[in-house]
């Protein structure tokens, strides 16, 4: 599970474009960070515990952050760490179903986007 968790945040973040300003992201980044919510619903119900889950995430993140920023995904700056630890920790604090996490998480990161575009 940790390799799996590492290697789906290095590799989304190999395509990402550079970042010279605060992150914004994109529609491909929110749909793809779902898809990482999603498994997060999943390995809860596979019976994983949320401490469990947020230390490896918390070891992940510090792992990727040793890579240049624009190779980062999700996890660009500390409020993008910050918010990906916050909605994966909603999954467990009130559980529903994995599809239904990601349509809260797609609407929370799709608002993000449109604040941050907006200034």
């Amino acid at each position: 599970m940790r390799e799996l968790l590492i290697a789906s945040l290095v590799a989304l973040g190999l395509g990402a474009a550079p970042r010279l300003s605060a992150h914004t992201y994109s529609a491909q980044e929110c749909l793809e960070g779902g898809d990482f919510i999603t498994h997060a619903a999943q390995a809860r119900d596979n019976g994983m515990t949320k401490s469990d889950f947020l230390d490896r995430l918390t070891g992940d993140i510090r792992l990727i952050q040793a890579y240049p920023p624009e190779l980062r995904w999700f996890v660009a700056d500390p409020e993008d760490a910050d918010f990906l630890r916050d909605e994966s920790a909603r999954v467990f604090d009130a559980p529903v179903e994995p599809e239904a996490h990601r349509r809260q998480f797609l609407m929370h990161c799709f608002d993000r986007a449109l604040r941050a575009e907006r200034g």
